[in-house]
């Protein structure tokens, strides 16, 4: 795609901080876009912004990362509108999304490139490593010589790029491979762990969920939850340290690329000019256990000592 030096590239800014570092990597400019309220993922309120703010200044970008949080689509209908009204491709950041859909249609599927994570923690796992995927042969070709040590096609060992060593073994891709035969059951897994939590904590006041896109199921890869600070004097990390005070593990919400140190003078496009969603959901949600061989009733005592705890002020 011949980014570089200069070049500025959209990503969402509430995700994990390898969405963002292959854009620095070849020495390109990233710009955060906010998220919206109710999926999570990128606002197209504020993606317009920025590209009429950037086209009226000639400085369009080169691209723009979508990232599917936490296994849940981003309105790709929307931004897909947006971005080729302006010609700019799109890649999507598909690592927690694997098994998802959108329009039926793999999510994935939407953008000129996109990039799967198969780390330990996925719903599809070779311990580590992923996958890049394109319709288009030529990007599919440069991305697997530039990620083999960047090797020329002669009968001697010559190069002309700098490369990397990027391959997966054959024994973990064998791995992975046997896994996606059973995708759909994890996915069926996740999803019905997601509806118990709903029918299990809906009911206090104050707490929330991400919200599906409309024409999009998700993978519910990890259930979230807010707590809206209105309604519910716990912070989220006592919650999170009262459940480890019961044996049961819980994580943050990613913090938004705006508000890490490694990139606190990179600009941030929130979803209004007065509104900025990310560090919101930041600071109220927290991620539960989502594991696909998590039990009925083990998630049963999550559901109970949530409710407690809440109920408590965290006193229990």
């Amino acid at each position: 795609m011949d980014i570089g030096e200069g070049d500025r590239v959209y990503v969402s800014d509430l995700t994990f901080a390898a969405s963002v570092q292959p854009i620095l990597y070849v020495g390109a400019e990233p710009v955060f876009i906010d998220s919206e309220p109710e999926s999570w993922n990128m606002s197209p309120a504020a993606l317009e912004r920025a590209l009429e703010q950037d086209k009226r200044a000639g400085r369009l970008p080169k691209a723009v990362i979508v990232v599917h949080l936490y296994g849940q689509s981003a309105n790709m209908n929307a931004l897909l509108k947006l971005t080729e009204a302006y010609g700019v491709p799109v890649i999507e950041d598909a690592a927690e999304s694997l098994g998802a859909n959108y329009g039926n249609r793999p999510s994935g599927a939407h953008g000129l490139m996109s990039v799967y994570s198969f780390n330990g923690n996925k719903i599809i796992t070779t311990s580590g490593g992923g996958a890049l995927v394109s319709d288009r042969p030529d990007l599919v070709e440069r991305a697997r010589k530039l990620a083999t040590q960047g090797r020329d096609n002669a009968e001697h060992y010559q190069h002309s790029d700098l490369s990397y060593n990027y391959r997966m073994s054959n024994v973990l891709a064998g791995i992975g491979r046997g896994q996606l035969e059973v995708l759909s059951d994890r996915v069926a897994a996740r999803r019905a762990i997601f509806e118990r939590y709903v029918d299990g904590l809906s009911k206090i006041p104050g707490v929330g969920f991400q919200m599906e896109v409309e024409g999009s199921i998700g993978n519910r890869w990890l259930t979230v939850i807010s707590l809206d600070p209105d309604e519910i004097a716990l912070h989220p990390y006592q919650l999170m340290r009262s459940l480890k005070a019961r044996g049961i593990e819980t994580r943050p919400a990613w913090k938004p690329m705006q508000m890490q140190p490694l990139f606190s003078d990179i600009q941030f496009e929130p979803h209004m000019p007065d509104r900025a969603v990310s560090p919101g959901l930041f600071l109220t949600s927290l991620c539960l256990p989502s594991g696909s061989a998590m039990s009925v009733s083990e998630q049963e005592g999550v559901i109970e000592a949530v409710t407690d705890i809440l109920a408590s002020g965290g006193q229990s």
